[in-house]
């Protein structure tokens, strides 16, 4: 009897041949990107900017912070997750991050379901060094699955 779903591989990325993205404030190792999962490190200076308000339709976004302290804000409220904290954002779900006043911050992202998105990390990454157009942040909304929004926090 044949199984309808291909059976998942385990995944091993090793740290020394992780790819990374880099900004001004932040650097991105990219450890794994399936239609299972979609998982990052952040490491964050002090200062840095994170992410602006923005939420996922598909996807859900978890937070485990592995040092330092990352500014998170969930709807209208703003918590501090310190080392060992770890914050599940559901779909729909506005949410932005930094690193909080004062605070390096190192922290894994993992998005479940995954779906391609190291293409718009790498994005990012060109847009915060001036190599790519703001513009095409926003043109890739759906296909990555992140709609930014306003906020009056």
């Amino acid at each position: 009897m044949s199984n309808a779903k291909a059976e998942r591989q385990p995944t091993l990325t090793r740290h020394t041949e992780a790819e990374t993205c880099s900004d001004p404030s932040s650097v991105m190792t990219l450890l794994a990107d399936s239609d299972g999962f979609t998982s990052y490190r952040s490491t964050f200076t002090e200062g840095a900017v994170g992410a602006p308000p923005h939420f996922h339709t598909r996807a859900s976004e978890l937070f485990f912070v592995i040092s330092g302290a990352l500014q998170v804000l969930v709807g209208e409220e703003i918590t501090v997750l310190e080392a060992g904290d770890f914050l599940a954002v559901p779909p729909h779900t506005p949410h932005a991050f930094a690193a909080a006043p004062g605070r390096e911050a190192d922290a894994l992202f993992v998005f479940t379901p995954g779906m391609g998105r190291f293409d718009y990390l790498r994005l990012l990454g060109r847009v915060m060094r001036g190599e790519a157009d703001a513009k095409e942040i926003a043109a890739s909304a759906e296909r990555y699955d992140n709609h930014y929004v306003e906020s009056p926090m």
